[in-house]
């Protein structure tokens, strides 16, 4: 059954800590939109932020237009489950090396050294933080 909300419950909250794979959509591009697979974490508060590249086009759009989502669904082999965060994106230039750090631990086993070596190589690159804040939550659980 699907449902909405414009908060995140405290399932929503437990589905969303888990390392899943989101897909984000930002306002202002091409038409239909052009989701992306995005690494991300979701705050105490409930936002939902995650890091990308200064001049990356989607920073450009959201620049322009803050407004973007979200979308993340339960891998193949459990029950259908799927969860959409919709609102304003702010673009925070501070917090973005912390947060890759936390994310490459989450998604990768950093004690492969070539993973080690991969969180290394982008530790040099220059991110910033784009932090959702949740006006519209939609969710489906089979």
């Amino acid at each position: 059954m699907s449902t909405g909300t414009s908060a995140l419950t405290a399932e929503d909250l437990e589905f969303l800590r888990r390392p899943l794979h989101g897909f984000l959509s930002v306002a202002g591009g091409p038409t239909p939109p052009q989701p992306r697979p995005v690494w991300f974490e979701v705050t105490a508060g409930g936002a939902v932020q995650l890091f990308t590249s200064p001049d990356a086009v989607k920073v450009r759009r959201l620049r322009r237009d803050p407004r973007a989502s979200i979308v993340v669904a339960a891998p193949v082999g459990e029950r259908e489950r799927w969860l959409s965060v919709a609102g304003r994106v702010t673009v925070e230039p501070d917090g973005a090396h912390d947060l890759c750090a936390r994310l490459a631990a989450r998604y990768w086993d950093l004690d492969d050294p070539a993973r080690a070596g991969d969180l290394a190589g982008l530790s040099a690159e220059d991110w910033v933080r784009l932090v959702l804040h949740p006006e519209t939550v939609r969710r489906y659980v089979s």
